[in-house]
This record gives structure tokens, sequence and C-alpha cells, in this order.
């Protein structure tokens, strides 16, 4: 990975500092590495990944290889830094109650983006989480105010997201060419097992598929949720897979959890460093 990148993620993961990680540049490489146990790995049927950790889950069922991966997620990363920093922006999670209308609310702050005299104003859904958990898009001053109005809009919880841009918007639509240029000169397999994709929650299915899918994703919201409902939906009676979450953190792990309870109970989390310090004592 230094090789590829230029810098050494290693040390910039264990130690920092946090600001530099939270650089979108750094976070996106960072969320690459993971390593699981070979009879894990053997029987693996299915994988996805959320927003860059779709290069990841590609790796792993052979359709891209690691370098090339890695090369393609610093463009990537670099060229959605660049589009972050031509528009004030940012990215909100919400936590609402039955009766919130996402798209209603997103009108709205639009319409008082627009009172504001910004052009073309941005406020989406970029994320689907679980039932009733969104993360929402666009320009700074449509966040603040879903934030203020929030009760109106039967939001139970907002917060912003400690990310430099809207990414899943159309606001990232500058990073679209660069990332489609690396996509063509990088060798894509089919890949080896089934993976879903985040623009439409399913299955690839052959090279120029994967290629155009993960420029797509780059301007397109993450249907996670929907992504949760097509990997576990199976016949009454069947009984679920193991799943693995690899990779510092386990909120896939919660967000599963509110998805599909059954599913969830056959869920462990991998932390590919403490198993690599677990190797080595």
């Amino acid at each position: 990975a230094e090789k590829v990148l230029g810098y050494d993620l290693l040390s910039l993961c264990l130690e920092g500092p946090r600001d530099a990680l939270d650089r979108t540049q750094h976070c996106q490489p960072a969320a690459a590495l993971g390593s699981l146990s070979p009879q894990v790995v053997e029987r693996c049927v299915a994988a996805a990944g959320y927003s860059v950790g779709e290069f990841a889950a590609l790796v792993f069922a052979g359709a891209l290889g690691f370098a090339e991966a890695l090369y393609a997620v610093k463009v990537r990363a670099e060229a959605m830094q660049r589009a972050s920093e031509a528009v004030p922006s940012g990215m909100l999670s919400v936590v609402g109650r039955r009766e919130a209308n996402y798209k209603f609310a997103c009108l709205e702050a639009r319409k008082h983006c627009e009172s504001l005299g910004i052009e073309n104003p941005v406020c989406t859904v970029s994320n689907y989480l679980f039932p009733d958990s969104r993360v929402i898009a666009g320009h700074l001053q449509a966040l603040e105010f879903l934030q203020e109005n929030a009760r109106k809009y039967y939001f139970k919880r907002t917060k912003m997201l400690p990310v430099s841009g809207a990414f899943h918007t159309r606001l990232m639509e500058p990073a679209v060419e660069p990332l489609a240029e690396v996509l063509k000169s990088i060798e894509i397999q089919k890949p080896l097992l089934c993976v879903y994709s985040n623009v439409d929650g399913k299955k690839y299915m052959h090279s120029k598929h994967i290629q155009k899918l993960l420029v797509k994703q780059v301007v397109s919201p993450v249907l996670w949720e929907q992504t949760m409902h097509a990997v576990y939906e199976r016949k009454q009676g069947t009984e679920f897979p193991y799943t693995y979450e690899v990779g510092p953190g386990n909120q896939l792990g919660a967000i599963l959890k509110q998805c599909n309870l059954k599913a969830w109970k056959q869920y462990k989390h991998v932390d590919a460093l403490e198993d690599e310090e677990a190797a080595e004592t």
C-alpha cells in the first residue's frame, strides 16, 4: 500500500493525527486493509462493501487486483477531495420517526437555499442505512436548515458526519471523469463470488458492469438497507449464513441488526489489526 500511495498508511492509521485520517484522500485507502481466517474465505458465498469498501469487496472476490484497486481508490479519494473543496457541503446522519418524510424535508431545505441565493442547491438522501435512518448530503446551509427544523420533519436525532463533502450526490460530479479514466486502464475480472452493488443493491454481472457502476456510485446514493434485504432474502425456515464484518468498527453489524435481527445473530466482527497481533503473540 505504501508503494502505491507514496505515504505510510499503516502508521497514519495507528498513530494519526486524527484530522489527517479524516481527510477523504487518506480515509478511503485506510478502509481497504483486511484479512480473514482461510476456512471462512474458502466458504464465502457473497460480499458487499459500504461506499469505498466496495473496492475491498471486489478485491476479495478476485475482480480487482489489490495494487490496482488501491490506486483507483487513491484517484477517487483525491478527486472527491477536490470536489468537496469546491462547495461548502457535508453529510448529516438522521434518525427519523415513522412519520418522517425525507424527500419533503430535502425539498424544503433546497427552497431555503434558493432563498439565500444559492443556485441549483443540493440536498438529498445519500445513504439508506436501516429503517428510519438515512444520511442526507448537500450544501451546508441546507443541512443546517434541517438541523434547526428537525422537529418539524419528525427527525429524532441529527448529527453532522466528520467528512469534508457531500459524497454520493451530484456535487461529486467532478470526481466522475478521473475515476472513469483510471478504471478503463485497469483489468477487471468477473467476480469469483457474488458481490452486491451499492448503486442498485443487485449482484454485479460482469467486468463492464463493475466499471460502470463503480463510477456511478460516486454520485448515487448508497442503497445499503436495500442491499441487506437482497443479501439475506431467503425462504421461510432457511438458515442464515455466517456474516463477517472485516475492518475497524462494527457499524455495519449495528445496521444489520436493525435490518434483519435473525441474520445478525450469525454476525461476527473481525478487526484485521487485532488478528495480526494475535498471530504474532
